[in-house]
């Protein structure tokens, strides 16, 4: 079983993110702090590292920095607030794997997640269809035919989720735990308009809604 070590001081995100991976079998621990997380990290005992750049004592980039200086070859996943470009190159040429920006997708980091610990690396996808539609992981765009629509961070976010379950019926409790995570209100309705814009474009009869239970997403 795989050991993955939660470098986090916000206490709900850690949360969030730690249930979510037990749920998928694998074995976790967390740190609040970046000395904490350096030392846990160093042990060897984990096979990757999910590390949060705004720790207190040592920030995230001090902890990759100390952790590559020390020869560890664990694969690390930037989780952060910060989206400019100039961290995420910092972050990714001193040593990250990969480099994701909070709000997030669990669904995504858990895909990414897997891809760091596969053994042989291979290619990740990125390009997910349904029937005639495409949605392109790389451009964050999706394609109906020959049309091309440009995505918000949230409408990519739930139409990720649905394309990475194509036939499934999602209830509104699941996309809104996994879309807008460990920040959704369980009575809103964010879902349906979200929904709704996404319907706009890809088709309303693309987007099913099955009455009682929540959505699916069909290739007809």
């Amino acid at each position: 079983m795989k050991r993955i070590l939660i470098a986090e001081d916000e206490p709900r995100i850690s949360s969030f993110v730690e249930k979510g991976l037990k749920a998928n079998g694998f074995t976790t621990a967390t740190a609040a702090d970046g000395g904490t997380a350096l030392l846990m990290a160093a042990t060897g005992e984990f096979d990757l590292l999910i590390l949060d750049l705004g720790l207190p004592i040592k920030d995230g980039f001090e902890v990759l920095h100390d952790l590559r200086r020390k020869g560890s070859d664990m694969p690390v996943i930037i989780l952060t607030a910060r989206d400019g470009v100039p961290e995420k190159i910092r972050g990714l040429e001193g040593g990250a794997d990969d480099y994701m920006t909070k709000p997030f997708s669990f669904d995504e980091l858990l895909a990414r997640v897997r891809v760091r610990l596969r053994a042989d690396r291979a290619p990740e996808k990125t390009m997910l269809t349904a029937g005639d539609v495409r949605l392109d992981l790389r451009t964050r765009t999706i394609k109906v035919g020959e049309k091309v629509f440009e995505l918000s961070a949230r409408e990519f976010a739930l139409a990720e989720t649905f394309f990475r379950h194509p036939g499934q019926v999602l209830s509104r409790e699941q996309l809104l735990s996994q879309v807008w995570g460990y920040d959704y209100d369980p009575g809103s309705n964010i879902v349906d308009v979200y929904v709704g814009y996404l319907r706009k474009k890809v088709g309303s009869d693309r987007i099913k809604t099955v009455r009682g239970m929540g959505y699916k997403l069909t290739g007809d």
